[in-house]
Formats: structure tokens, sequence, C-alpha cells
């Protein structure tokens, strides 16, 4: 019983290592594996490009409001440049495009 023992305490292990050397490399390269974690990294670098450039047009928005707020130069120029209004005493010229 003893010489079972001592072969199961020396197949235990080499069992183990057989099956992590055949079994990891099949994990890493099936479609869960590193193909999938190349992917994913490829997707986080653009959520974080989209982000820096979310967190850009907040900025500019943010300042746009502020000048909005307090400006009236930048008033005047949303009205004349969006909306097209003039003053009373202006003369508005046209030209064909």
């Amino acid at each position: 019983m003893q010489n079972g023992v001592r072969t199961f305490v020396w197949l235990l292990p080499f069992g183990l290592l057989v099956f992590a050397v055949v079994i990891v490399p099949l994990r890493m390269f099936d479609a869960q594996g590193v193909p999938r974690y190349r992917a994913l990294q490829g997707e986080l670098r653009q959520v974080e490009a989209d982000n820096s450039r979310l967190v850009r047009e907040v900025d500019a928005l943010t300042r746009e409001v502020h000048a909005l707020r307090s400006d009236p130069a930048a008033i005047e120029r949303i009205a004349r440049d969006e909306l097209g209004m003039v003053r009373e005493d202006e003369i508005l010229f046209q030209f064909p495009h």
C-alpha cells in the first residue's frame, strides 16, 4: 500500500503539471484569452480618447456659458452669427452664394 501512495504522490504533481502545460496555452489563445484581451485594450484606448474629447467639449461649453452669462459682447456675437440679428440702425447687405 505504501508503494501505491508513493506513486500517487509522484503522479499527482506530474499530472497537474501536464494539465497546466496543455490547458493554459489553450485557454490563453482561445477566443476569450489573449485576442479578447487585445481587443479590450483597443476598446479601452478608444474610450479614453472619446472621454478626453468630451472633457474638452465640456470645458469649451462651460467657458461659453460663462461668457454668455457675463459678457454682453458674447451675447451680441451669438445674436448676430447664429440668429442673423442686426441693430435697428444697421443696414444688412446680402450677397448671393
